[in-house]
């Protein structure tokens, strides 16, 4: 399954419409249309985006998995 195929997986599995990731993305729901087409190349930042909107993996969108995780949470680092 190539990456655009699962943005539009993982947005319908949340029952997101694209508007509302556009929206997240601060771009109109037609350019948001053409990532997930893949008319245009998406930039990395947008992915990253997409992925914490959606809480999912960067690793599912990509096809480097095929178990659909949610984002792990950020760690806190302390300095000692």
């Amino acid at each position: 399954m190539y990456y655009t195929e699962r943005l539009q997986w993982v947005r319908d599995c949340k029952n997101v419409t694209q508007k509302e990731v556009a929206n997240a993305l601060h771009m109109k729901q037609q350019q948001y249309a053409r990532y997930e087409k893949g008319v245009n190349a998406m930039p990395a930042y947008h992915l990253v985006e997409i992925c914490k909107f959606l809480n999912v993996s960067a690793d599912y969108i990509l096809g480097l998995t095929d178990e659909m995780k949610p984002l792990q949470p950020e760690k806190t680092v302390v300095n000692s």
